[in-house]
């Protein structure tokens, strides 16, 4: 096996993120649900935008902020996603490249427009997300470079990318190829309702081994197992997958192998703000401790000082260097 050009690559919906402090009011007055997805249409964007306050931007997608986060820790890291060649796409290539990410998909000239999530965070800190995928469903598997895809140590892919039929062949095919060049394939659940939507679909690609490592936290594990007893969840999940990571917000992170489960804590934090991003950040520290070596203990650890960083800020980008952070609470960088 050559060794590898980037350390993780990403694949997921490039969606730009409009991030925006509320209240409950403004929920029930959309009609959405507290803490959950909605995929929306064009115009349902348009009139929740035309409502909202004054907002902080930036370029997002759950596979995106993770992969941002292992680049921040100092990792290399290579992203794949569709926008269009339209003022918020050229944002978004922009904004992501500048987290030092590689970013070469070609943008759709025609189409829908570039992909966005509304993201409603009230004062508890709960995000309630609103996504146009817009572009980002237009993900093909011809926008999947098999050079890049083989030069990657790990690739990793959203549960959210299983929406669009396209996109799910351009997961399959990537996931084939890395493969093929004996890399290894990481999957996120995503959200609890991406899971009532494709579970079947999410327990084959695990028992076939079309994935390696699953990442889910406690809402979508039960999801999944359609169980509401932790361990009889884990003790399947052990079964299905070679590596399963269950993150349990205040309770830490347990992992769980065939070897056995490894709990660990949570990092301690002042006050939690926003929780957007917490998943894909906490992915972002496992991913860095996986390909650093550095065990699943310390890997776990990293996830959670990068989690603990992303949810006490609006936004699922890092505001401090992840890397520097590490280094002060003595984990491997």
């Amino acid at each position: 096996m050559t060794s590898a050009k980037y350390d993780v690559l990403g694949i997921g919906n490039a969606i730009f993120d409009v991030l925006v402090q509320t209240d409950e009011g403004f929920l029930a007055a959309h009609g959405m649900t507290k803490g959950g997805m909605a995929l929306i249409d064009e115009a349902r964007a348009v009139s929740i935008y035309r409502d909202m306050g004054p907002a902080t931007e930036m370029s997002g997608g759950s596979a995106a902020n993770t992969i941002v986060g292992i680049a921040n820790l100092g990792a290399r890291a290579a992203y794949v996603g569709k926008i269009k060649d339209d003022q918020i796409g050229r944002l978004y290539a922009h904004d992501i490249r500048a987290a030092n990410v590689a970013f070469e998909t070609k943008p759709a000239s025609d189409g829908p427009a570039t992909g966005c999530s509304y993201i409603l965070v009230t004062p508890d800190g709960e995000r309630t997300m609103n996504t146009y995928l817009g572009a980002a469903q237009e993900l093909t598997a011809g926008d999947i470079d098999p050079a890049q895809v083989s030069a990657a140590a790990i690739v990793y892919l959203e549960g959210y990318l299983w929406d669009p039929k396209s996109a799910k062949e351009a997961f399959v095919k990537a996931a084939d190829i890395a493969h093929g060049a004996g890399r290894q394939v990481a999957l996120t659940l995503s959200d609890s309702f991406c899971v009532d939507r494709y579970r079947d679909e999410f327990l084959d690609l695990m028992r076939k081994g079309t994935v390696d490592l699953i990442f889910a936290n406690e809402a979508e594990l039960h999801s999944l197992y359609q169980s509401s007893d932790f361990d009889t969840a884990l003790k399947q999940l052990r079964k299905d997958t070679k590596l399963g990571v269950v993150t349990r917000s205040e309770k830490g992170c347990v992992v769980a192998s065939v070897d056995g489960v490894i709990a660990v804590p949570a990092f301690p934090i002042r006050k939690m703000v926003d929780t957007t991003g917490a998943g894909d950040l906490f992915a972002a520290g496992f991913l860095f401790g996986m390909v650093r070596n550095a065990g699943f203990e310390n890997a776990g650890r990293l996830g959670a000082l990068a989690a603990a960083e992303v949810i006490q800020h609006i936004g699922a980008r890092p505001q401090t260097s992840l890397k520097e952070l590490a280094q002060q609470n003595g984990l491997p960088v």
